[in-house]
């Protein structure tokens, strides 16, 4: 028998495994983090892809707003915004002259505290910070419509400055593609109809993840961010990127500035060799944790692992997921979807004729349980667990592997996934 521990929750749960049962762990390969944040902050700036160095840019008495992510996505702003402010300061831009705007999607409104601990003390002292709330209308200006009919209604708060900086992270996202680059703001920093519209996209089955091409999610995303970018650039206004790569442990592994675009592709590549993972078959139990807070801060964000984990299990197979899910499900509208239609067949056929935000994500997770048994180690209520079509929700992975032998019976082999909304299982020929 061998001990492992995985993240869960603000904690770790462990549980014990006969290794015989076990194909391997589905872990990042080893690369070094950067030592040195301010400096690989400055050089990244300093060297951008396919845009010129924020230095040739910025003038004194400039205008600055930043986006930041809210607390659903791991960022570690707090370690490089103070760079990015005070390098602002020495181009002549006082704090004054500095916002940040956090891009919020759909997600629930950001309090003061948890700004602060986002982007730190010593920059939320120092710099206005605001919510991009999509259910106000009013804070939105419209930008045109994309080839595919989604009104670009993006944030004023986003769209009155001499410089906008899109920060955030990359990882693989499950219908878009990727995270970070143009998603700071659309869906970050977008109208609710807006997001509505794009997100609709992602029953069509072209979308998926780590898909650019012929991605129509993406593809819409893109054209709509292009259209403000215009509309910015003729107002004089500038777009920069500044998007990081983390390892499991929350460390930097590289970063990358410039064009929204051009350097988010450069960024993809680096995800595509630092969080795919080749495995030679697929099991039979897939144990995987979401990586722990704030991964698995409600089921809306836990949903991503599940995408990640149904990589790695067989047809007919389980997938034990560990995900604390301390904030509930993260959606009335999803928990209401559930309820009403009880079964996956239904939730796509409403969602194909009307497509609601909240019950996107029913279909979401639903439509993965029609090829493996979904089993949860959790905190989450169990008649919401229940309703929401898991086969079982308990309090420890040895109760969930007694769960699982009811489905593949006591000769079964396991895969791990000890960070399963970082690395995607990839299944060798």
């Amino acid at each position: 028998m061998k001990e492992y521990s995985f993240p869960y929750g603000r904690g770790t749960k462990t549980f014990s495994l006969d290794e015989k049962r076990v194909l391997g762990e589905i872990r990042m390969p080893e690369a070094a983090p950067l030592t040195d944040i301010p400096g690989a902050v400055l050089d990244s700036i300093r060297h951008p892809i396919g845009a010129p160095p924020l230095a040739e840019s910025v003038k004194p008495g400039d205008t600055v707003t930043f986006i930041c992510n809210d607390p659903t996505r791991v960022a570690n702003s707090f370690d490089f915004m103070p760079v990015l402010v005070n390098e602002m300061n020495r181009l002549g831009v006082p704090d004054a002259n500095m916002q940040i705007v956090f891009s919020l999607g759909t997600h629930r409104l950001m309090t003061e505290e948890e700004m602060r601990e986002g982007v730190g003390n010593e920059v939320a002292g120092r710099i206005k910070m605001y919510n991009s709330d999509c259910n106000v209308p009013e804070d939105f200006e419209y930008f045109g419509a994309t080839s595919r009919f989604t009104p670009v209604l993006i944030n004023r708060l986003i769209s009155h400055s001499d410089h906008v900086i899109l920060t955030g992270t990359i990882v693989h996202h499950y219908f878009s593609g990727y995270g970070g680059g143009r998603k700071a703001v659309l869906p970050g920093c977008a109208a609710m109809e807006t997001v509505r519209h794009n997100h609709s996209f992602m029953m069509d089955p072209r979308a998926g993840l780590g898909k650019t091409t012929d991605n129509p999610v993406y593809e819409d995303q893109m054209e709509g961010v292009a259209l403000w970018a215009a509309a910015m650039e003729k107002r004089g206004a500038k777009v920069f990127l500044f998007n990081a790569v983390l390892d499991a442990e929350h460390r930097f592994l590289k970063m990358f500035a410039g064009h929204y675009a051009k350097a988010h592709q450069e960024a993809c590549k680096f995800v595509d060799a630092v969080y795919g993972v080749r495995i030679k078959q697929q099991a039979d139990v897939v144990i995987a944790s979401c990586g722990g807070y704030p991964k698995d801060i409600n089921v809306y964000q836990m949903q991503k692992t599940m995408d990640n984990a149904a990589l790695a299990v067989r047809d007919g197979g389980v997938v034990i997921l560990l995900a604390e899910c301390e904030e509930g499900s993260g959606s009335k509208v999803l928990e209401e979807t559930f309820r009403r239609l009880k079964t996956p067949e239904a939730i796509e056929a409403e969602l194909a004729d009307h497509f609601v935000i909240g019950a996107n994500k029913a279909y979401a997770v639903s439509r993965l349980m029609k090829r493996a048994k979904y089993i949860l180690v959790t905190g989450l209520d169990r008649r919401l667990a229940r309703d929401m079509l898991f086969a079982a929700a308990v309090d420890s992975v040895e109760d969930a592997l007694r769960e699982a032998e009811k489905y593949v019976g006591t000769d079964y082999r396991v895969l791990l996934m000890p960070t399963g909304s970082l690395t995607v299982p990839l299944l060798s020929e």
